[in-house]
């Protein structure tokens, strides 16, 4: 259906369009200031990039007109103000390249249950009084997942979360209140979620350094778990880092603490799987996640790779674990475990809705398409000598920081230092890869013209064999 930006009035009882000037409620954009934040934080020396304050923009809300009743003028203005944001989400999804989100889905079949406050309070497994719920579905799709991981349905507890942070909140919470005194073991490329559960809780933590790839060094894993072989271990195990997509080695974690001193009853593992945990298992030759290892939790995110529509997860831990953290609620005739009180109860249905459209078979197919789409992508940056690397089993394609904040802005990429870097997700298209490379390509060539500006050397972040700079550049040649 056509979008325009028209509003209908009523003039003598009659409807009319007339043109309604959107600027004045939607201003345009500014670029992002540069500011430093208040603590000094820097990425390699630079100044982050925040973006705009949204107070600039936002949409006022006003008190209705004491004839608005009758003459529909609020309502033709606030379908205008609908109508143009919507084609303003259409013209943002073209050039959505830098976060985990997968784009592409259809739920035109489950609006008929938006009329619904579908509540899940409380224990998934145990009904409360509220009777507007969608428990079945969310049990259905925690089995499910419970198979994919391999555990047993009577040996695992499990909930959808709000968010992949979430899941995070509550792995790493079921490790401490199973270890009270324990240390909390973390690279330094995990997601921000993991020290501000650190924070949350009032936790120890020790950040432990990465390899080039952004995978966890277990050499140094090592020597801060000798430095506290006297408490108890929680770790945080990366199933795809943030930035760089890196997988930690879950195998090579669990035999580290074991040569550490550290026997199963003093360890606990919470794998964050947010994008690459449900991509994984259709990967050929990739370690498994599995709960038949001494795990114990697995989350992941429902808004990435599945394509929900709205942020939520799932988070799986073993039922032993779940005693110490849950307690009965008289007001909910059901059982608290969850981080949340009130839980989105539309979520689970549109996740029980895509795996049964796509199944296992389904999965598979979208994951070898992005695992193709990133390599073509990572191959034609380096034709363009543009420094990228492509780690195995990841989708995410890190290359150098443009050298414009309109140009990232516009491609919506993720920034860290001089990295940024593109998620390919099944809605990104070989098509869309192109647009982007020409439009990357053409804008290189005006930034570096007169030799001024040097494109950045960032062999630091992603190896020298695939930095592109002029030293590593020649290095190679020679």
């Amino acid at each position: 259906m056509e979008v325009v930006d028209a509003v209908s009035v009523h003039v003598n009882g009659k409807a009319e369009i007339e043109d309604f000037d959107i600027s004045a409620v939607v201003q345009p954009e500014p670029l992002p200031p540069i500011v430093a934040a208040e603590n000094g934080d820097k990425q390699n020396g630079r100044e982050i990039v925040l973006g705009k304050n949204v107070h600039t923009t936002c949409l006022e809300v006003t008190e209705p007109e004491a004839n608005d009743e009758f003459t529909g003028d609020k309502e033709a203005y606030m379908a205008s103000v609908l109508a143009r944001y919507r084609k303003n989400l259409m013209e943002r999804t073209k050039y959505h390249l830098g976060y985990p989100y997968n784009l592409d889905f259809d739920y035109g079949a489950l609006g008929q249950l938006q009329h619904f406050s579908i509540n899940n309070l409380g224990d998934p497994f145990i009904e409360s009084n509220y009777g507007v719920h969608s428990r079945q579905f969310e049990v259905g799709v925690l089995d499910w997942f419970a198979r994919l991981w391999e555990i047993e349905k009577n040996e695992y507890w499990g909930y959808i979360t709000n968010c992949g942070t979430e899941g995070n909140l509550h792995g790493i919470l079921v490790g401490r209140e199973v270890f009270p005194d324990g240390v909390l073991y973390a690279s330094r490329e995990s997601h921000y979620s993991v020290f501000k559960a650190a924070r949350m809780y009032r936790m120890d933590c020790e950040k432990v350094d990465c390899l080039i790839s952004g995978e966890i060094d277990c050499a140094d894993f090592k020597a801060k778990l000798l430095a506290n072989k006297d408490k108890p271990a929680i770790i945080n195990v990366n199933i795809g880092t943030t930035v760089k997509g890196a997988v930690d080695d879950l195998d090579l974690v669990i035999q580290t603490l074991e040569e550490s001193g550290f026997s199963q009853d003093r360890f606990y593992i919470h794998c964050d799987g947010a994008l690459f945990g449900l991509m994984m298992p259709f990967v050929k030759r990739a370690p498994k996640v599995t709960f038949k290892k001494p795990i114990g939790s697995v989350s992941v995110s429902g808004h990435k790779f599945v394509g929900c529509p709205m942020p939520c997860g799932v988070q799986i831990t073993r039922m032993e674990h779940i005693d110490v953290l849950s307690r009965n609620v008289e007001y909910l005739a059901s059982r608290d475990a969850t981080i949340m009180g009130s839980r989105n109860g539309h979520a689970p249905i549109f996740l029980w809705y895509t795996l049964n459209r796509k199944g296992y078979k389904g999965f598979q197919k979208e994951v070898q398409k992005c695992l193709r789409n990133a390599h073509y992508l990572k191959d034609r940056l380096h034709d363009a000598g543009i420094s990228a690397m492509l780690n195995e089993l990841s989708s995410t394609v890190v290359f150098e920081r443009p050298l414009d904040e309109e140009f990232v802005r516009r491609w919506q990429l993720a920034c860290q230092g001089n990295i940024a870097h593109v998620v390919v997700m099944p809605s990104v298209t070989i098509e869309k890869l192109d647009d982007f490379l020409n439009e990357l390509v053409e804008k290189r060539s005006t930034w570096y013209r007169d030799g001024g500006v040097q494109p950045p050397c960032i062999a630091v972040d992603v190896g020298c064999e695939n930095c592109a700079c002029a030293l590593h550049k020649l290095s190679v040649l020679s």
